[in-house]
């Protein structure tokens, strides 16, 4: 008798990559069961509560570019929840301007690359005549540079950038604002490759292609409450609290996992865990250097939440010049906080030297900054100050990460690997983790013999 049971797939972890993984699975007819460890759905883009706020963990954003991330909010059904602005517009402060604070902005007219940028540039009043020219002449040779290039990986942006007559002040101004806010690095601790495949894609390939979009939900209704229902209708098992103690192979085709007090047996286990996790979980064989991924560093964001008396803030975000702020974002009515106040949340990429400051230091610092910014917020009552640290919040973008960084497919039949961190070739961004589901689930249903449209081949 033929065995007509739908075959089967564990997703170990319930952050985008597991989710995306699962989806598609599911979508193809498997049987899925999703187990995370935490309470939550996210991964470490969630929401929790404090008092009557809903509060992000920290702030996160996409590019009109992250074509993944944006299939990922249709299927769960959120993209009108976290729609992308119509044109890129970003102001910059620059607090250390000699003559007081001065006002710029990054932000593209309706014409095609490189022209769309142009004028922004020309008018960019952070940078001199000259270093603005010289920013033109290295765009020009980035462009032509290819992120795939595993010599690229070797070299750190700083130096690149110092070759291409990059001055410290137009990498501070310019190079850097982008960069430390998508790799979670400055530019002399960023892998060249991954620079390039940044700034190619959103600034050089289309026009719209770094216009921003960020929820104006919390991200747990996108993540976790409609990443549920979504993955409920395509008739995924979620069990949360739930971890996998160990992976192993029964027989050929066929795998287990062991959970705390339950046995799941299947055809594909998806490890969609970070790389430590992942390395704990591996099967011996699975892959030819396992110990490659402890090598895959990580690094911290710092995120400072203010809650002010009355609106100190006029634009949705901002990014600060001469400041140890970075970016400022108003997270007012997505928190749900009612009455007249504000409550901003800064956002600090590539926080190794504050990540484990005291709140009361961190009050100190950050406070009086923000009223150099915000005149308004000089005589404004703070209605609440706290911080979210996430000390591994992506892993390190260094020189040399790209040949630590596996592929999805490992050496073990039915077995396949998920995260941001993996060889996305992308850094470790929203958009990373959801390619990274589409390869793992992509490969195995190769390896089952099933036809498999990828979703963004599809929209293309």
């Amino acid at each position: 008798m033929n065995d007509t049971r739908p075959q089967r797939a564990v997703v170990i972890g319930g952050g985008l990559a597991g989710i995306t993984a699962a989806l598609e699975l599911a979508d193809a007819g498997l049987g899925v069961t999703l187990v995370e460890g935490r309470p939550r759905l996210g991964g470490l883009a969630f929401s929790f509560r404090r008092g009557d706020l809903t509060v992000d963990n920290g702030q996160h954003v996409y590019l009109r570019c992250c074509t993944a991330y944006r299939w990922f909010l249709d299927r769960v059904g959120g993209a009108q929840l976290a729609p992308v602005q119509a044109r890129l517009d970003v102001p910059v402060l620059d607090v250390g301007h000699p003559r007081g604070p001065r006002l710029g902005r990054l932000r593209r007219d309706p014409l095609p690359v490189p022209l769309h940028l142009a004028r922004s540039l020309a008018g960019y009043p952070h940078l001199s005549l000259a270093e603005r020219a010289s920013v033109g002449r290295a765009a020009l040779a980035l462009k032509k540079l290819d992120p795939a290039d595993p010599a690229l990986d070797d070299v750190d942006f700083a130096t690149w950038l110092g070759r291409h007559g990059q001055s410290d002040r137009t990498i501070e101004a310019l190079w850097d604002l982008v960069g430390v806010a998508t790799l979670n690095a400055t530019a002399p601790l960023a892998s060249l490759g991954l620079a390039a495949m940044v700034f190619k894609t959103g600034l050089l390939s289309e026009a719209g292609a770094a216009d921003i979009g960020w929820a104006r939900v919390p991200l747990g209704e996108l993540h976790d409450t409609l990443a549920r229902k979504a993955l409920a209708s395509a008739g995924v098992r979620v069990e949360t609290r739930t971890k996998a103690e160990s992976v192993s192979r029964v027989e050929k085709g066929s795998w287990r996992v062991e959970l705390a007090d339950e046995t799941l047996d299947a055809e594909v286990v998806v490890l969609a865990v970070p790389q430590k996790e992942t390395h704990d979980l591996l099967p011996e064989g699975a892959l030819d250097e396992p110990d490659k991924l402890l090598g895959i560093g990580t690094a911290p964001i710092l995120n400072v939440h203010v809650v002010y008396d009355r609106k100190v803030l006029k634009q949705p975000f901002f990014a600060a010049l001469g400041s140890p702020v970075q970016w400022v974002f108003d997270r007012t009515d997505s928190s749900g906080l009612k009455g007249a106040g504000q409550y901003l949340a800064v956002s600090q990429s590539d926080a190794g030297d504050e990540i484990e400051l005291p709140v009361a230091e961190l009050r100190a610092r950050y406070l009086p900054e923000l009223e150099k910014l915000l005149p308004a917020a000089r005589g404004a009552e703070i209605l609440d100050f706290f911080v979210t640290r996430e000390r591994t919040a992506t892993f390190a973008p260094t020189p040399g990460v790209g040949r630590l960084r596996p592929s999805a497919r490992t050496r073990a039949d039915g077995l396949y690997l998920a995260g941001a961190w993996t060889a996305t070739g992308w850094p470790a961004t929203m958009e990373g983790a959801v390619r990274s589901g589409f390869s793992a689930a992509g490969a195995a249903l190769s390896a089952l013999g099933r036809p498999h449209v990828h979703p963004l081949q599809e929209a293309a």
